[in-house]
């Protein structure tokens, strides 16, 4: 045997224990990903059905919503009528009202004005 086997047989042998050495950490990245893949593949299967309920409840709402929206215009419409009824009802009975006030404090201002004497009246 010469020198460069005997070197060869040591180069050799040191391969093999790096090698070695090498293949713990090779073995471990590779449990570590494994781990990976089941964590990712059972968040897939959770979020599904989150999913599905998420879309199940924007469905509803937006129910509700068109509901809502179909009672605020009922109660625009209720609110433009009643302001309307209040403007025929103050315009009918408003103006008479204001004639028959201004007649009575006529009628009083002329009733209460024949008892007193008459430099009293001319007086105001």
């Amino acid at each position: 045997m010469t020198g460069g086997d005997i070197a060869g047989l040591i180069a050799a042998g040191v391969f093999a224990v790096l090698v070695a050495l090498l293949a713990v950490p090779i073995f471990k990245l590779g449990k570590v990903f494994d781990e990976i893949r089941v964590t990712i593949k059972s968040i897939g299967e959770g979020t599904t059905p989150l999913i599905d309920e998420v879309t199940a409840t924007v469905a509803t709402t937006n129910t509700q919503l068109t509901k809502v929206d179909g009672i605020s215009n009922n109660i625009s419409d209720a609110t433009a009528n009643i302001s309307a009824l209040s403007s025929l009802v103050a315009a009918t009975i408003g103006s008479p009202l204001i004639k028959i006030a201004a007649f009575s404090y006529g009628v009083r201002e002329a009733l209460s004005g024949r008892n007193k004497p008459v430099r009293a009246r001319r007086s105001r």
